[in-house]
């Protein structure tokens, strides 16, 4: 496959509007379209085309990682088209490539479904707002979002860390300066330590992966500044268990002191196909921090912070199963995929059966006896 063969891949994503492009090798190249894998018609990718298609798009320093490390990841502009992330890595001794679309416009609050407290808590001086999700959730469009709407409406210095930088953002009434990680800065630990001098209000920390960012991330929120940063997690309690864990039992008093006084919220999201129309949605939990939460996280009982969302629906919190089940009765998902995505699944499951629903497979295993030993 020549290069040529690459645009013409990526010109498919671009005008399907796929997420993710999966190249690999013993199959055609695959799109995921609103969430599922369809290949593309043309021929088996075998193992020199994928070294070709490797070349192609994968920067010098890149193909050196690939060499050392036996994985890469990297962002690129595919001309005025769009803008892609690449994870490049070895599998059973072949090469194999993801590209991720990265959408080019950015959205309104209304076109992502973002609950409207948002705006309000996002005009907070200082405090760490955490947006978090599986990977593929949408998470880096919230954010990007977020930063927009205090971009288009204040005057602020936001300095982003990002692996990569994945929405570009352009001077409005505020200064964004973008920096990605190996290019810019070494790593976020580094990224944030020299952010202090730099006289930021916003600051935006791609990834809180490890216990040095995580510090660095709450000190920065402590000292007078708005901190947005995303982890891995599904939920709030668990995000909130995720960060002390990170600390040294000896620590993590200290820490849930200073969360509760430094956090101002969390946005749990998940990515849902949608069946009313074609394309996605999402949903969210969504835990602020009112003096009765910030108790909770003191005394180490994130446990009760479930119950704590559903008596907080006035200060518009609200818990992922709800807001799937809100999503399952507006008929905008299916019930399979309400409990795929859902936390407590055999709860849900019962609630559809009380209506007098059945679920797909749970159909399945009551029409059809077991056979008896």
């Amino acid at each position: 496959m020549s290069t040529m063969q690459i645009d013409r891949l990526l010109d498919t994503v671009v005008k399907h509007g796929a997420s993710d492009l999966h190249l690999t090798v013993g199959r055609p190249p695959t799109i995921r379209l609103h969430g599922h894998l369809q290949n593309l018609k043309t021929k088996v990718i075998d193992s020199d085309d994928m070294v070709g298609l490797m070349k192609a798009i994968t920067p010098e320093r890149n193909q050196q990682e690939l060499q050392e490390e036996g994985g890469s990841d990297f962002g690129f502009a595919y001309g005025e088209a769009a803008r892609f992330r690449v994870s490049v890595f070895r599998q059973r001794g072949d090469l194999a490539i993801v590209c991720r679309q990265i959408p080019r416009k950015l959205l309104t609050f209304e076109q992502i479904g973002l609950p409207e407290i948002c705006r309000d808590l996002i005009r907070r001086p200082r405090g760490m707002f955490l947006v978090t999700g599986p990977t593929g959730s949408g998470k880096t469009t919230s954010l990007a979002t977020m930063i927009d709407y205090i971009n288009m409406t204040m005057d602020r210095h936001i300095v982003t860390m990002e692996d990569p930088i994945e929405y570009y953002h352009y001077h409005k009434k505020s200064i964004v300066n973008q920096r990605a990680i190996h290019d810019d800065v070494p790593s976020f630990a580094e990224a944030l330590r020299r952010v202090l001098r730099m006289d930021p209000d916003v600051i935006l920390v791609g990834e809180m992966r490890d216990l040095e960012t995580i510090e660095a991330a709450v000190r920065a929120a402590e000292t007078g500044h708005l901190v947005f940063g995303t982890l891995h997690t599904t939920g709030a309690a668990k995000t909130i268990d995720r960060i002390v864990d990170a600390f040294p039992v000896t620590q993590q008093n200290q820490i849930r002191v200073q969360l509760s006084t430094a956090l101002i919220c969390i946005l749990s999201q998940v990515l849902l196909t949608r069946v009313d129309v074609p394309g996605m949605v999402a949903g969210y939990e969504f835990l602020m921090v009112t003096p009765a939460i910030a108790n909770l996280i003191r005394e180490g009982k994130s446990f009760r912070i479930d119950s704590a969302i559903q008596t907080g629906k006035k200060f518009g919190m609200q818990l992922l199963d709800d807001h799937l089940w809100t999503l399952y009765s507006a008929g905008k998902i299916s019930a399979e995929e309400m409990i795929d995505k859902s936390k407590n699944p055999v709860d849900l499951t019962d609630k559809i059966h009380r209506m007098g629903r059945t679920v797909g497979r749970v159909e399945w295993d009551q029409q059809d006896e077991l056979p008896r030993e």
